[in-house]
């Protein structure tokens, strides 16, 4: 995803615990590790808006 890990450092969860974000790079994805959501990271540039994420655990039906 080629994001810097200075910003990767400050980046978190926009609702309201502000938890910490990890990487998933294989899904080009952000994750809160508190609420399971799941933040696009779309042309290197992290979309934090909770109405663009997806909840990861309601959303696994492949």
């Amino acid at each position: 995803m080629g994001l810097d890990p200075e910003l990767l450092s400050i980046l978190a969860c926009p609702d309201t615990h502000h938890s910490p974000l990890t990487v998933d790079e294989a899904a080009s994805e952000l994750l809160c590790t508190t609420c399971d959501r799941a933040f696009p990271v779309r042309d290197g540039i992290p979309v934090l808006l909770l109405d663009e994420a997806r909840h990861r655990g309601a959303s696994s039906s492949a």
